[in-house]
């Protein structure tokens, strides 16, 4: 499966059709209908459904496109990071992380390396811990702001000392809202979104101890604005980490921490033995200069 006829792929894909996908890439139409064809034969499944109109994909090519995009992405990513190592430091570096208060440590990191480094670029990714790691572990993000628990085998990181707080949202006219702390026994029954990831699902679990049933759960979320949106319904109480608190409108959504307190560490984790860009790699010494080491 060549580079090229990936990139062929996806372009049919974006035009949905074959003509205008072969104006895009100034060639035939001719011998774009043959590099799909032999790239059905390749692969062994049929990828398009072929209307009268347009394009659409099976379920193969749907799993191809999303495939073709990671490679094409860390194709694309490698040619730079080999232009770069040649020249002076510059390019794009990738960070991934949630919605969390140690987030608020990058700016200053960033302006200050920026200071020696003004060409450098950033592409911020946000997700929780689990697609974060998943993105790194393929190539496709340099570094990652993680909430813990979760498995570092394959990442050096620093852990970063502050702790991240556990809260319930709701609205400002809640009962609830009068209490300075919310216990497990206040939200028995109570409609509930749980964060998606299973380790932070079990880790609330047991602090819920015997309070807490399946038929609470009405929804999960990988991210607390999303929850927040659902909360400011009244549709249900959201567990969430604090640090994202700030940027929403209390008017709307108020928050009480967990009695007792349920706090978790997150840690600046890159993968190990990656062949980092010159940039990547002179951002994580910087980090590591502004954090100290892991611990």
């Amino acid at each position: 499966m060549e580079i090229r006829v990936l990139r062929y792929f996806l372009t049919v894909v974006r035009e949905e059709g074959i003509n205008r996908a072969a104006e895009a890439l100034h060639i035939t139409q001719p011998t774009l209908s043959r590099q799909m064809a032999q790239l059905e034969e390749e692969v062994g499944v049929k990828l398009f459904h072929r209307g009268a109109k347009k394009i659409t994909l099976t379920n193969e090519g749907i799993l191809l496109r999303r495939r073709a995009e990671e490679i094409l992405s860390l194709v694309d990513r490698t040619e730079r990071e080999l232009i770069e190592q040649e020249e002076l430091v510059e390019g794009r570096i990738v960070l991934g992380g949630g919605e969390m208060a140690t987030m608020q440590e990058l700016p200053e990191i960033i302006e200050t390396f920026r200071e020696k480094y003004p060409l450098v670029t950033f592409d911020i990714f946000t997700g929780n811990a689990d697609l974060v790691k998943e993105q790194m572990e393929k190539g496709l993000i340099d570094v990652g702001v993680l909430l813990e628990p979760i498995d570092m085998e394959k990442f050096d990181f620093i852990r970063l000392k502050e702790k991240e707080r556990w809260v319930v949202l709701m609205r400002p006219d809640d009962p609830l809202a009068e209490k300075e702390a919310v216990s497990a026994k206040d939200l028995e029954d109570k409609p509930l979104i749980l964060p998606r990831r299973v380790n932070v699902k079990n880790e609330l679990s047991s602090w819920f101890g015997g309070y807490l049933q399946e038929t609470q759960i009405v929804f999960t979320s990988n991210l607390s604005t999303n929850s927040a949106l659902m909360v400011q319904q009244g549709l249900a109480y959201s567990i969430v980490i604090e640090g994202s608190v700030p940027f929403w409108n209390r008017e709307k959504i108020a928050c009480r921490p967990l009695s007792p307190e349920l706090t978790a560490s997150s840690v600046f984790a890159w993968k190990k033995q990656q062949p980092f860009s010159l940039a990547a790699t002179k951002f994580i010494d910087h980090m590591k200069a502004c954090l100290g080491n892991a611990f």
